[in-house]
């Protein structure tokens, strides 16, 4: 590879690392992945703008595989601090391939398939809210410090080999101490993983990881392009 082609594709890598999103983690999970836990920070977003202290903490351990079913349990926290205050109505993701039917049970016991939250995700793939709502939102839910846990289980019309889960989102509502923001949505980050399973799923690398390798890509075009004349001086036959 010439050292114009590294560079061209270093800077391909760093434009994508800017581009994407933080919501773009993503986790993949099979058979072999029975037990292990995940865990996710969230931050909060209204209209574009990031509204310090709103915060969540979300973990998913898949408990098991059932014919077309993946099961998991969850844990959501919500770790709002000062000086603005929030309830979390829902959370939810998109799945790869699409889920045909989700039940859930615990805090957020009411699943919606196909729902709307809102901006960055809006049609979402599956959320699990504290009401009984179709739109990603409920009545009910975990105010600063408290946490929800339960159960949920994804179904799909055949067997998948493996289940890919993205974009995962939370949705404050009925905000306070944010000026005239009432509600607004987390994007979550995969923190953590903890591998009870065989093998430890195949998480996407974040955007900072992605600039890391961009950077590498062009320390290395240039490592290439000052050890090239040193060869060729190398080559050289020594003075009398």
């Amino acid at each position: 590879m010439t050292i114009r082609r590294i560079l061209a594709a270093a800077t391909a890598i760093a434009t994508l690392a800017v581009a994407s999103p933080a919501f773009a983690d993503a986790i993949t999970l099979d058979s072999g992945d029975v037990g292990q836990s995940f865990t996710l920070n969230f931050d909060g977003v209204s209209d574009g703008q990031t509204i310090d202290g709103l915060t969540a903490t979300t973990t998913l351990t898949l408990t098991g595989i059932t014919g077309t079913s993946y099961n998991f349990n969850y844990s959501v926290t919500n770790t709002t601090s000062d000086p603005v205050d929030s309830r979390i109505s829902s959370f939810g993701f998109n799945t790869s391939p699409n889920a045909t039917g989700a039940s859930s049970t615990g805090t957020f016991g009411n699943a919606v398939i196909g729902g709307q939250a809102p901006n960055p995700f809006k049609d979402v793939d599956v959320c699990f809210t504290a009401g009984d709502s179709n739109s990603c939102s409920g009545s009910g839910g975990l105010l600063d410090g408290q946490t929800g846990s339960g159960t949920l289980s994804l179904s799909f019309s055949t067997a998948p080999s493996s289940l890919t889960l993205s974009d995962f989102f939370v949705r404050y509502q009925s905000i306070t101490g944010a000026g005239n923001v009432t509600s607004a949505v987390g994007g979550g980050t995969i923190t953590s993983t903890s591998t009870g399973g065989t093998s430890g799923g195949t998480p996407v690398p974040e955007p900072g990881m992605l600039g890391l390798l961009g950077l590498g890509l062009i320390g290395l075009a240039f490592a290439t392009r000052r050890r090239t004349p040193s060869l060729r001086m190398g080559a050289m036959p020594l003075p009398a």
